[in-house]
């Protein structure tokens, strides 16, 4: 998404890759949600919490999408509008990202084909290297090549629970993180290889975007897996039923079906 930057000059047609790309983002996000709700894997019952987390992140790639539309027509001053709203929107993804995802380990609701201390730390990893480069894009908006690339891979990283609602999520146990983090690399992989073709290099934004995406992964696997991972969701579960959860064992499937935000207490 571009959100705050410079006007772009007369006669520069602007590409539509990126126009295109965000266009199938929004398509993914769609799809993997609408799934949910004809498997009736959601619920319109569900806490309101859950409904304004849904209304933000939708919110989101609507905004992403429109911010490339008004690129591709050249409507730079509502561009530039509506990217001062982006900015904003932007810090109320990341605490409402972190918010349910606390709530939820602590209901002891992480989804079962994560262990609990996984799904802890690689959502809010996932929100912050999202607002890391929304951040840099933002810093870069003067300078459009790197702006709209840094928003791509952001974009890219939250379309992680989209991927997880179109796999086979049981199937792909104990993989299933790292499953969905492959999907979400198609998009910034496809950037690099647009980049190759186009201009016979890859832009240092989508080294950089890549390079942040890639190393949000590491970092989780590093914090799951060792003592550090397990303080933190022993300090984030205290005191609620999920400290009673093993925070390195998978949870059994559930006996009956599984719907988003369940539990009313979540």
């Amino acid at each position: 998404m571009a959100t705050l930057v410079a006007p772009v000059p007369r006669g520069i047609q602007p590409e539509r890759f990126f126009l295109t790309t965000s266009i199938a983002m929004a398509a993914v996000v769609l799809a993997g949600f609408s799934l949910q709700f004809a498997m009736g894997r959601s619920s319109f019952g569900a806490p309101p919490i859950v409904h304004v987390h849904a209304v933000v992140f939708m919110g989101w790639v609507a905004i992403y999408v429109l911010q490339n539309v008004f690129v591709a027509t050249q409507s730079m001053a509502l561009h530039r509008r509506l990217g001062w709203i982006a900015a904003g929107w932007a810090l109320a993804m990341v605490v409402m990202g972190c918010v349910v995802t606390v709530r939820m380990v602590r209901a002891g609701n992480a989804p079962f084909f994560f262990t609990p201390v996984h799904f802890l730390i690689f959502n809010p990893l996932s929100v912050f290297t999202f607002a890391a480069l929304t951040a840099a894009a933002i810093a870069k908006r003067r300078q459009t090549e790197w702006h709209r690339r840094l928003h791509y891979c952001g974009m890219a990283v939250l379309l992680e629970p989209a991927f997880g609602r179109l796999l086979p999520m049981p199937l792909l146990i104990p993989y299933a993180y790292e499953t969905t983090f492959l999907a979400v690399l198609i998009f910034p992989l496809l950037g690099i290889l647009r980049d190759v073709r186009q201009r016979g290099s890859v832009h240092p934004g989508f080294a950089w975007g890549t390079s942040l995406v890639l190393g949000s992964a590491l970092l989780t696997q590093a914090i799951t897996y060792s003592p550090v991972g397990t303080a933190i969701y022993r300090v984030v579960a205290a005191g609620s039923p999920g400290a009673s959860v093993a925070p390195d064992v998978y949870p059994p499937f559930p006996g009956t079906p599984l719907i988003t935000g369940r539990h009313a207490s979540m």
